[in-house]
């Protein structure tokens, strides 16, 4: 931020979010930590004001990816519900993390996630379709014409492509939960075209390959083919103590003797991991992957990842203010996810061991 005065009211707002206990209004953050009203300064601040959040986001990446050395970005759904229908982007739509419909705001994280935590460094507002063509709301929310309805994994790829190339930033497996998406192999084609790692949970019925014939092969029936009874297995605990079987299935090479070929997948290593219900034979999940590693138990950490990151965006979401959000307008829904990521941010790096060493002495000093 290159003007004092954002500089200053970014430290109130972000400090507000740290300390001020229960809902995080602009009002009982003005109140608390300057002793007066100043209401219209910090709505001013969240909503109109001309900073651009997306260097903001590149510096809480760089200072997460050094101190926290995390492990993978995992793709998370946020579900923000909210009353009537003003607010940018709210409308009834269906929310793949609930499984069911509401009036809300869908965001899209990306988390980086490691042994010591978890913090969002990227995010996308997911439009509705409604919106494309809605003109009144979308000039009360100021939305840029170029924002448009776009599905979830392109909102996913855009924000990928900024973090990996136009932040440069150390490329992370990324861990998604697509298994109740209808085009996770669009998903893994676009990973896999970005040279990137993945860990895509999938459905049973996601294809991964089509026969001469014409019959496509999908992740159930490659399962069934390979049988449980057959498939070496692992225990894994995972840091919660909670068991589980896993084992590893290989895919139908697209190229090898040329009795399959990809459905619209680049060659590639892939494998499916499979985890194993009570029962022998029951598949409780499927993750297709790329990753390789020496240690299966390296892969297997990956997957408890999707899990962990869940819980901490619902912990973050309760703490760190992101559904108090009072504003309606794209840019107020920008600085304000981003100033939640700050304020965790600097929240979970000042608990680490020998933080107060590596950290500035303030927020202020943070955004400088």
């Amino acid at each position: 931020m290159s003007r004092a005065d954002q500089r200053r009211w970014g430290e109130v707002y972000v400090r507000g979010l740290v300390e001020v206990p229960g809902r995080k209004s602009v009002r009982r953050i003005s109140e608390r930590l300057l002793g007066r009203r100043a209401d219209q300064s910090l709505q001013q601040f969240v909503n109109q004001s001309s900073w651009d959040w997306q260097p903001v986001r590149e510096r809480i990446a760089e200072v997460v990816d050094a101190t926290l050395a995390p492990r993978a970005w995992v793709v998370e759904e946020t579900v923000l519900p909210k009353s009537g229908r003003s607010s940018v982007g709210v409308d009834k739509q269906f929310s793949q993390t609930l499984g069911r419909v509401l009036n809300c705001q869908l965001g899209l994280a990306v988390l980086a996630v490691g042994p010591a935590g978890t913090v969002p460094v990227n995010w996308r507002l997911m439009l509705p379709r409604s919106w494309d063509t809605d003109r009144e709301r979308r000039a009360r929310s100021r939305v840029p014409d170029e924002e448009r309805h776009r599905s979830r994994w392109e909102h996913l790829f855009d924000a990928l492509d900024e973090l990996a190339v136009g932040w440069h930033a150390r490329p992370l497996p990324v861990v998604v939960d697509a298994s109740r998406s209808p085009s996770a192999t669009a998903l893994i084609r676009g990973l896999e075209n970005r040279g990137l790692r993945y860990v895509v949970r999938v459905d049973s019925a996601t294809p991964l390959a089509r026969l001469p014939s014409g019959e496509v092969v999908t992740v159930g029936e490659r399962l069934a083919c390979a049988g449980s009874a057959r498939t070496p297995a692992q225990h894994w605990r995972s840091g919660l103590g909670h068991r589980s079987r896993y084992s590893t299935v290989l895919l139908p090479d697209p190229v090898g003797t040329g009795a399959v070929r990809s459905v619209g997948l680049p060659r590639r290593t892939r494998k499916v991991v499979v985890g194993w219900g009570a029962e022998s034979d029951r598949v409780e999940s499927a993750w297709v992957t790329n990753v390789e590693s020496t240690r299966s138990a390296d892969l297997l950490e990956l997957l408890g990842l999707s899990s962990r990151a869940g819980r901490d965006l619902q912990r973050l979401s309760e703490l760190s203010g992101l559904r108090h959000f009072e504003g309606r307008s794209f840019r107020g829904w920008h600085h304000h996810v981003t100033l939640v990521s700050a304020a965790h941010a600097y929240g979970l790096l000042r608990r680490l061991p020998g933080a107060d060493a590596g950290l500035p002495a303030s927020v202020e000093a943070a955004t400088r």
